[in-house]
């Protein structure tokens, strides 16, 4: 096999690969109506009357994408009870990110629920009303 040709096979496989996912989000983001913080294992996200996790990184392809498992709990008026813990239903979390801006939709699919779309910039507090 003559030199040129290993270095043009691999060239032309590279072109095969699907794009890498880039590293995990973090941080802290905020918008109307949700407040989400992210590490490299997961979130924890904070709704006006609902809280939700992920499990898992968050981690956008090439075009921003993302998709995530985890689950939402729905909230209720009143006094959160020891003998009564939080409904916890599997969600799934998707949307985009391009720089300090996301866009975060939520489906809850044993409720028929969907959330969002919710716009949230990175660093910056949510605006929530609580429920009572």
């Amino acid at each position: 096999m003559k030199p040129a040709v290993p270095v043009v096979l691999a060239l032309a496989l590279a072109g095969c690969v699907t794009p890498v996912a880039s590293s995990p989000l973090g941080g802290s983001w905020g918008g109307r109506g949700v407040g989400l913080t992210l590490d490299a294992g997961g979130g924890r996200l904070e709704y006006d009357c609902a809280a939700g996790t992920i499990e898992g990184p968050v981690l956008p392809d090439a075009a921003g994408r993302f998709v995530a498992g985890g689950a939402h709990s729905p909230g209720h008026g009143g006094p959160e009870r020891i003998d009564r813990p939080p409904e916890s239903l599997p969600a799934r979390y998707s949307g985009t990110v391009h720089g300090g801006e996301m866009r975060l939709e939520v489906d809850v699919p044993s409720r028929g629920l969907h959330l969002g779309p919710f716009t949230l910039r990175r660093g910056a507090q949510p605006v929530l009303l609580r429920c009572l």
